[in-house]
């Protein structure tokens, strides 16, 4: 697709399930979890795919940068790593006699900051700026991001050794937390069939549009109706999750900013131009139980910021759904 200047959510849509079946050529029996992903990007965050290793997360990002026609760039985060190697550094040019800055990699479309909890907290914050502000600095200057930018990171578990849990301020900067999950045995056997039918360990997926086209995507999910009450819907979910006798720190208001954000992207992937409370509910646990921190004395028990969240929504009565809903 070339340069686009206008789309409504109806394109949007038809483009969005090419993207997933696009992706889906390359990563099996990941349905929910990819609509989910592509949600946060069609609402302009940032994604954390945190699940065990081996279970496509680093595969599915750089699938949606092919499908999405997206500059791709992979950091592999490690112990060692320094700030300098991601966001980029002066270097002195000897034949000009001055100091020139090399972008990092950051300076891309897609990057996909791989095993982002292997490496300690001073290298995570130097994405903190560029994931906010969709800039970096560096020695007191100041240099713009291209746009579209999108982080999708992926984390091994906390309880892995070596890993460095990414601080609250860090894992709010996340639109969204999703887990992949093991596949079925069925899921499991296809991959291994694909595999061979393909004789070869890469594999590339064809774009559907490019960087012009997504942010004409973009775009047009702003457009999307959101009803007063659905809107409170998600101010309510949040607060509750504060109220909770078994949460340390519940989700702030970028948890239920997030909430409305997504629950408008993925109401174009499925279709509609206005947003109905069971969009609302498939993406909440994506969007605020890396929000809530639970009390530490309550670990051993399996409470866990999707468990309250869960809870959340079995008891915060929502809006009646009004097909066509319009403000």
């Amino acid at each position: 697709m070339g340069p686009v200047d206008v789309l409504d959510p109806a394109d949007v849509s038809a483009l969005s399930r090419k993207v997933l079946d696009r992706v889906g050529e390359a990563v099996v029996g990941k349905a929910e979890a990819l609509e989910l992903v592509l949600a946060g990007v069609l609402a302009g965050g940032h994604v954390l795919l945190e699940d065990y290793p081996g279970l496509a997360k680093t595969l599915a990002a750089r699938s949606f940068a092919q499908a999405l026609g997206l500059e791709f760039r992979r950091v592999q985060f490690t112990p060692d790593l320094l700030p300098s190697d991601v966001t980029g550094a002066f270097v002195y040019d000897q034949k000009d006699s001055e100091f020139v800055f090399r972008p990092g990699p950051i300076f891309t479309g897609l990057l996909l900051a791989d095993e982002i909890n292997r490496t300690p907290p001073k290298t995570q914050a130097a994405l903190l700026e560029s994931m906010q502000e969709h800039q970096v600095t560096v020695e007191g200057q100041t240099f713009p991001l291209p746009s579209p930018f999108h982080v999708l990171a992926t984390a091994n578990p906390v309880e892995y050794e070596g890993t460095y849990p990414l601080p609250e301020a860090q894992l709010d900067r996340f639109m969204l937390r999703i887990g992949f999950g093991y596949p079925s045995a069925d899921e499991e056997w296809q991959v291994l069939q694909r595999r061979m039918a393909r004789r070869q360990e890469d594999q590339f997926v064809q774009p559907v549009t490019d960087a012009a086209g997504l942010l004409a995507a973009q775009r047009a999910v702003e457009t999307v109706t959101v009803d007063d009450t659905v809107g409170r819907y998600c101010v309510e979910l949040a607060a509750a999750t504060r109220r909770d006798s078994q949460v340390l720190v519940g989700a702030s208001p970028r948890g239920s900013l997030a909430l409305l954000l997504t629950s408008r992207a993925y109401a174009v992937i499925k279709g509609r131009d206005y947003v109905v409370p069971e969009d609302v509910k498939a993406v909440a646990v994506a969007a605020l139980a890396h929000r809530i921190t639970v009390r530490p004395e309550l670990w051993l028990h399996d409470v866990t910021g999707a468990s309250v969240v869960r809870a959340v929504l079995g008891l915060v009565p929502a809006p009646p759904t009004v097909v066509g809903a319009r403000q």
